[in-house]
């Protein structure tokens, strides 16, 4: 996607048989992901109109236009969505959409290049920074906690990090 998207959810498949979806938000209010609208697809599929309607564990249940039966919805099966950066509000300075962080340069404190950030990842318990290291296939999860990166400066495209003792070593 284009830097004037921010993925906000994605859609699990098919609620029930009338069209309804299973809808993960990651916005910090999940309920916001209905107001971002119009929510675009990678493959360049808009969507104008999501109404939320009910909660479920992980997400919602949702109704969304174009999407009638549940075919449709089951063809939509881990769909990203993505609402225009513009459409966002602003940060605080300590906090970052995931898309302003992937492809970061990773420094350990001495300057040392320790790798890039391929990817964020939130699996309940904080987030990580899924690092590439130079030479290597391997990929090395960061906490993204302010003890392992005191430093995320977006303007010159890099990260501080002071990993774990051994985190590095062992790739």
């Amino acid at each position: 996607m284009s830097d004037d998207k921010i993925i906000v959810g994605s859609i699990g498949g098919a609620f029930g048989v009338q069209g309804e979806v299973r809808l993960k938000s990651f916005c910090a209010d999940p309920e916001a992901i209905a107001d971002y609208t119009p929510l675009t697809t990678e493959d360049g599929r808009t969507f104008n109109q999501i109404v939320l309607t009910g909660r479920m564990k992980n997400g919602f249940t949702a109704r969304i236009d174009g999407v009638i039966t549940k075919e449709d919805a089951d063809a939509l099966r881990n769909t990203s969505l993505y609402a225009p950066r513009d459409a966002m509000p602003s940060l605080p300075d300590d906090e970052y959409y995931y898309a302003d962080l992937i492809g970061l340069s990773v420094l350990d404190s001495g300057g040392a290049t320790l790798g890039t950030v391929k990817n964020v990842m939130d699996h309940g318990a904080g987030d990580l920074l899924e690092v590439t290291v130079p030479g290597s296939s391997e990929t090395v999860l960061l906490p993204f906690t302010q003890a392992a990166v005191p430093t995320v400066d977006l303007a010159s495209g890099r990260i501080i990090a002071d990993p774990p003792d051994g985190l590095f070593d062992a790739s």
